[in-house]
């Protein structure tokens, strides 16, 4: 039995905290837990959820288990065993001002893609080489396991900064949809052996072999997705942002019919018809804001109050577990397979070395090992990415560099993004909007 764990949640007021906890508690034999720290600097969004929290480890028979919030990240952070990362450097409110600024000027409007992904990316970058810096002074033994977006990017930053630091950036969201085929064609994702390249957010299914069929069933799903429409799976029930997704998911399908695409890339293949849709007054970030955090607002008050039923309100999906997953791969040296944000170095053989992908890797004691995919990808496919992660590099450069002709460049190459003209236009209004969190450009 490995001995119970510290774990530190960096952005510990995050709406998505209790899944990730109700995880680790259902895991509690692979992943034996002594303490759990919330670490934030919105210490009152901290304190909500520590209630919350405490609320969940007493009414499961938890309650030997340490539980502290703080804004210190000494005290978060020193002797810790594992930190889960998904801190939003800025919070909504500049999640807000991402989406709408980009709409304003007829461009995509989104959180990890397009300008609002490049300006969200501009503020992580600082905030998570913080929390990286904290984990090497406080910690240096410990696991970081990062959810923090937009994920390319800041594992560019962290790769650049910390090149030894101990590190697992990964995304749920290839779960996510293969949770949503399988549900909806009445398979068993767990019978899956998936096959995935690309970049965060920005990816192709090459193969899902089925176990328990003896097959490839990603030609009869790609006949699927052509002829029938999804419905999102029960964690995302009456969101209709989502469902809006998975109808372009099956519009993507029957154009490039190949392979089945990562539904962000709507934000890149179809940008006209996703501003379009687009409301420019009430976006992504007003939804969010109206719905996952007022709901934690409201159970932290029902706590205060003394409410004892009917407090947890949550649909926790699988965001949770896979985070926890990886933990317990490498803690019991389990080698399971996750789809994992890696240094290229040869995994997809004709894209360059130094680009961080995504693809299918290994977790165990020593940490990730990538799959070779062996075959070199289509040219259609690689034009994209190229693309895509010259823009993100030269992100990174700007970010390290001051540079706002870096910058500018990162944000014309962006693909979503028509024009030079309209790419100063926006960079210019995103410093703006960022002086607090954005380096110095010049």
């Amino acid at each position: 039995m490995n001995k119970k764990q510290i774990i530190t949640i960096a952005g510990g007021g995050s709406t998505y905290t209790p899944g990730i906890i109700q995880a680790v508690l259902n895991n509690s034999d692979r992943l034996p837990i002594s303490e759990i720290r919330l670490y934030d600097i919105d210490g009152k969004r901290n304190e909500d959820m520590a209630l919350i929290i405490d609320f969940m480890l007493k009414k499961e028979g938890h309650s030997d288990v340490v539980l502290s919030s703080t804004e210190n990240p000494k005290e978060a952070f020193t002797g810790c065993d594992f930190v889960f990362s998904q801190i939003r450097v800025g919070g909504m409110k500049m999640r807000e001002k991402d989406e709408k600024i980009a709409l304003k000027h007829g461009l995509v409007g989104q959180e990890t893609c397009g300008l609002g992904g490049f300006a969200y990316g501009m503020r992580s970058m600082g905030g998570l080489l913080e929390i990286v810096g904290y984990v090497q002074e406080y910690a240096p033994e410990a696991w970081i396991l990062n959810y923090t977006n937009p994920e390319s990017i800041v594992s560019e930053a962290v790769r650049r900064q910390f090149p030894g630091i101990k590190m697992i950036n990964a995304c749920d969201m290839t779960i996510s949809i293969e949770e949503t085929i399988a549900d909806n064609y009445g398979y068993d994702r767990k019978e899956w052996v998936s096959t995935y390249y690309g970049l965060n957010h920005f990816g192709w299914y090459t193969e899902i072999y089925d176990k328990s069929l003896g097959r490839d069933v990603m030609p009869e799903i790609i006949e699927k997705l052509t002829s029938q429409t999804m419905k999102v799976a029960d964690f995302n029930e009456g969101d209709q942002s989502w469902q809006d997704a998975f109808n372009m998911m099956s519009v993507m399908t029957k154009d490039f019919p190949t392979h089945i695409p990562n539904n962000y890339l709507e934000y890149y293949l179809y940008p006209d018809m996703v501003v379009e849709e687009a409301d420019k007054n009430y976006t992504r970030a007003n939804m969010v804001m109206d719905g996952r955090e007022k709901n934690t607002k409201e159970m932290a008050e029902k706590i205060r109050s003394g409410v004892k039923e009917d407090v947890l309100n949550f649909n926790f999906g699988e965001h949770g577990q896979y985070i926890v997953d990886m933990a317990t791969s490498i803690l019991n040296d389990e080698h399971r397979r996750f789809m994992l944000i890696v240094p290229n170095r040869g995994a997809i053989p004709n894209l360059r070395e130094d680009a961080v992908v995504e693809v299918p890797a290994y977790v165990g004691a020593t940490g990730v090992e990538p799959i070779s995919l062996r075959q070199p990808i289509p040219d259609f496919h690689k034009g994209l990415m190229e693309a895509q992660v010259a823009a993100e590099k030269l992100l990174v450069d700007a970010y390290f560099e001051g540079s706002y002709q870096k910058a500018l460049q990162a944000f014309t190459l962006n693909q979503s993004v028509p024009s030079a003209r309209v790419a100063k236009i926006v960079l210019d209004e995103m410093i703006e909007a960022n002086k607090e969190y954005w380096p110095e450009l010049s």
